[in-house]
């Protein structure tokens, strides 16, 4: 199979499993590769996400390596899966990777919390809101990439819709709900649809009002997406040169402990539709 030339963040984290699961057992990539028949070369651009590898390889490893956890080997027997395509893959090429592994990441999460101090989440934006924020980024986007943008922001948001939706817990800070990206009519529509959205039964909406005082991470943007097993956890942060995404057991824990602080400074589920209620009221 030839070398890729970008491999996605998906497949980077396949290849960063398989290299935690070589070395945890203590093997080397010398004897990974005669076991799998494949030369040195390819163990390194395997971990490192520029080859595939097959599901029965992968099965092969596992079982050489005494990894035990069989719910983590089918895990990662299905991230190697050969023409695994979505549907952000139709804008390879036009928009930027990581806003693609961004969806990706999304689509495969059995359940997602979420923490913004200064920003509506992106999956519950309306399209007006979305717009005023990508017009005023640097350096400034041409009408043809902010129509791209748009529409990949609005592809996205189906995510949390269908028969088997994952659950979504979205922790919105005060100073997120009265910023107003478009004007004052966008930013009543937008807290209408964050109400709506509010309401369905995977969708959990928790505010933290001004008051609640100070919390670890204050003003990042966090989104911890689980796993089909907590191994495979990944947490994304916003940057100004885009998306990081982390998943080494310190940073997850660490990030585990900040969204439990503020979900339990976040005002309840009913106080906090009552309290967007109050703010939409005021503009």
């Amino acid at each position: 199979m030839a070398a890729r030339t970008s491999p996605t963040e998906r497949q980077k984290r396949l290849g960063a499993e398989v290299r935690r699961m070589r070395t945890s057992a203590g093997i080397s990539a010398e004897y990974a590769a005669g076991l799998l028949g494949v030369d040195r070369g390819k163990i390194s651009h395997i971990e490192s996400g520029v080859r595939a590898i097959s599901p029965e390889r992968l099965r092969t490893l596992a079982c050489n390596c005494d990894c035990r956890d069989e719910r983590y080997v089918e895990a990662l027997a299905e991230m190697a899966q050969p023409g695994q395509r979505g549907w952000w893959d139709k804008y390879r090429g036009s928009l930027p990777q990581g806003l693609l592994d961004i969806a990706e990441l999304e689509a495969h999460a059995v359940r997602m919390r979420a923490a913004y101090s200064m920003h509506i989440p992106g999956l519950l934006q309306t399209s007006d809101h979305a717009f005023a924020i990508f017009r005023v980024v640097i350096p400034q986007l041409p009408e043809h990439e902010v129509a791209l943008r748009l529409a990949h922001r609005v592809e996205r948001q189906h995510v949390l819709d269908g028969d088997n939706p994952p659950e979504f817990v979205a922790i919105v800070h005060e100073a997120a709900l009265r910023m107003r990206f478009g004007g004052q009519e966008v930013a009543r529509a937008q807290l209408d649809h964050l109400l709506k959205k509010s309401e369905q039964p995977n969708i959990t909406l928790l505010v933290i009002p001004f008051e609640a005082g100070a919390f670890p991470g204050a003003g990042q943007t966090v989104l911890y997406a689980e796993g089909p097993v907590p191994k495979l956890d990944t947490v994304q942060i916003d940057n100004s040169h885009g998306p990081d995404f982390l998943h080494a057991d310190t940073q997850l824990a660490k990030y585990r402990a900040h969204l439990d602080w503020m979900e339990r400074i976040a005002l309840s589920p009913k106080a906090s539709r009552d309290y967007i209620r109050d703010i939409a009221n005021s503009l």
